[in-house]
């Protein structure tokens, strides 16, 4: 079985009030482009946080990981990419800052997010199948 292509890319340009006095993006900042990135690939699959809230579920962030290579500047052409490598028992969404110009690496981080019943605020420890549908993917 061929895997549908799971990962979205988003241009965007650091603001004026991303960043510190220097010109460079505060390090909290970044999870803003992840966000930006994470929800443009989730609606990619009609499965945004009001299809998932709709769908019964929740999905919080457990974890989250960044690794800062280099600076991201004010007004500096990105890419951010997201894919979702893993679906079955847990949504991981790996990400990717990039320089628009040079294609150089700034950035890599992941996310992770679980599944939590709306209903019963219990956390699934196998992600529901409306994910699954979603995604055009099977579980392996």
């Amino acid at each position: 079985m061929t895997l549908p292509d799971l990962s979205f890319d988003v241009a965007l340009s650091p603001t004026f009030h991303d960043c510190d006095p220097m010109h460079v993006v505060w390090h909290g900042n970044y999870f803003k482009y992840f966000e930006v990135a994470r929800c443009a690939l989730l609606q990619r699959y009609d499965y945004d946080y009001p299809q998932m809230r709709e769908s019964g579920y929740l999905w919080p962030v457990v974890d989250a990981r960044v690794k800062y290579i280099r600076p991201l500047l004010y007004g500096q052409q990105l890419v951010v990419r997201a894919t979702i490598t893993e679906w079955e028992n847990r949504l991981k969404i790996v990400y990717e800052i990039r320089d628009a110009g040079s294609d150089q690496v700034l950035t890599r981080a992941h996310t992770i997010q679980v599944a939590v019943d709306a209903a019963t605020n219990e956390m699934l420890y196998l992600c529901p199948s409306v994910l699954w549908d979603r995604l055009g993917v099977e579980v392996q």
